[in-house]
């Protein structure tokens, strides 16, 4: 039987498969980890400003368009399960090109969220225990994610277990204060119905509300790039997959109700821990618990992302897409470590010279790029066969993604749509060069220490 087209294999000293380490309760926290990150700390009081006091619609809304995504994803990881996810799958099904465009698109998302959370680490919640330069907390924080990364999969996975299980418990306790707000009369059930602002209808209210509450959700997209150390990922990763993505939806809906409910509009939209105002209203909980929950979930966001970005450019090495020695891995724990030396460095650098909150903001668009790009090759890659059975998503699915995706990506703001495409267009140029030297043929594997 003949590879899929585009395919290649590596073959080197260094260059190993990856240890198939996950089962699907560790996957399904890995996901769920991933999307229930330091995001829903501060989006809530941004969503309520652009859709109103009904904050459970447009949270509702994104994950109604994030499953769509999500089905591709699961068809593409059970069929292809490698690391290099989305680029790998671009490149098999458009050429080297569009698969260097897409890990490009997720390269940079990765290393610029994980810059942003160590800034985000060293900021406010941290300043409820002790004051430190940002520099200092910045590399002393992101040096740590990568050692535990590099130690293993395993490790890595097993402490997003208990940071998880800490990060929900978080959300759980906005829940219920929400609740005991409500129970004891202080708060206003109206709010749950209050759809549109000034100048917007409930529809435009609630696709726009959608764009900015879909960066909640993704995070299930860095999934893949552990497929190939997934033991029977066939099975493994949807259910995991659409586990985690309902779980986080139903915390994410109920968050949003009680915080709406509990705290008025205005006051929601103007913090920035909106979250806390929960915590502050209810009492008798203390704002530096909720403040160390906070920073367990940013650190867990990091450590979960960062791990997305190494296997991410360990597998676009491996194709030829990156430089040869980004697939090198440890002998012994059998983890890229090049490509987190080199991931890092660049989070690094990122986190200590740049105004992260000036790029952020290009992320969902980068993001909506590499989605529609998937969801299209899903369909282009069923012409190619495969020696194993793997999940298949009805046809209607991944068309309605790629229209999801256009349609979110018309309520991004100009200023963003400028900040994106100067960003593409240095992928592009990059992914020229790289479609260049594959033509050229492949590298000269490195010899043999």
């Amino acid at each position: 039987m003949n590879s899929p087209r585009g395919s290649t294999e590596t073959t080197g000293p260094q260059t190993t498969t990856l240890k198939k380490a996950l089962t699907t309760p560790l996957l399904y926290f890995f996901i769920l980890g991933d999307v229930l990150g330091a995001g829903v700390y501060v989006l809530v009081g941004q969503v309520a400003a652009q859709s109103g006091g009904a904050v459970w619609v447009p949270l509702l809304a994104a994950l109604s368009l994030a499953l769509l995504t999500a089905a591709s994803y699961a068809e593409l990881a059970t069929k292809y399960p490698r690391a290099g996810g989305a680029s790998h799958y671009a490149n098999l099904a458009y050429g080297p090109f569009t698969g260097f465009l897409a890990g490009y698109c997720m390269l940079t998302a990765g290393v610029v969220s994980v810059a942003a959370l160590a800034r985000g680490f060293a900021g406010d919640y941290l300043a409820e225990f002790v004051t430190l330069p940002v520099v200092l907390v910045a590399f002393v924080f992101l040096v740590a994610l990568a050692l535990l990364n590099a130690r293993g999969i395993s490790e890595s996975t097993r402490a997003n277990v208990v940071a998880t299980v800490i990060e929900v418990s978080g959300l759980v306790l906005v829940i219920v204060l929400g609740a005991w707000i409500i129970l004891r009369g202080d708060a206003d059930l109206g709010r749950l119905t209050d759809l549109g602002t000034a100048g917007k209808g409930p529809a435009a209210a609630i696709l726009s509300g959608a764009v900015l509450a879909y960066y909640s959700f993704v995070g299930f997209e860095t999934s893949v790039n552990v497929a190939e150390e997934t033991r029977d990922p066939r099975r493994a990763y949807p259910r995991a997959l659409f586990g985690a993505l309902t779980t986080a939806g139903a915390v994410y809906v109920l968050v949003g109700a009680a915080a709406s409910a509990a705290v008025a509009t205005p006051t929601l939209t103007g913090s920035s821990g909106p979250l806390l105002e929960v915590v502050r209203k209810a009492g008798g909980v203390p704002t530096e618990l909720f403040s160390a929950i906070a920073l367990i979930a940013v650190a867990n966001g990091a450590l979960l992302t960062g791990i997305m970005a190494s296997r991410l450019a360990y597998g676009m090495a491996r194709d030829g897409l990156l430089p040869r020695f980004l697939a090198r891995v440890l002998p012994g724990r059998r983890t890229p470590w090049a490509a987190i030396a080199a991931t890092t460095a660049l989070s690094l650098l990122l986190a200590l010279t740049s105004d992260i909150a000036t790029l952020a903001s290009t992320l969902v668009l980068l993001l909506l790029v590499v989605f529609f790009i998937v969801n299209t090759a899903v369909l282009v890659l069923r012409r190619d066969g495969t020696a194993h059975d793997h999940f298949r998503a009805p046809t209607a699915l991944p068309v309605l993604g790629a229209a999801s995706c256009i349609l979110l990506a018309t309520q991004v703001e100009a200023d963003v749509w400028l900040r994106g495409l100067i960003v593409l267009a240095v992928g592009m140029v990059l992914g020229i060069v790289a479609a260049v030297r594959r033509r050229r043929g492949p590298d000269t594997p490195e010899p043999a220490p």
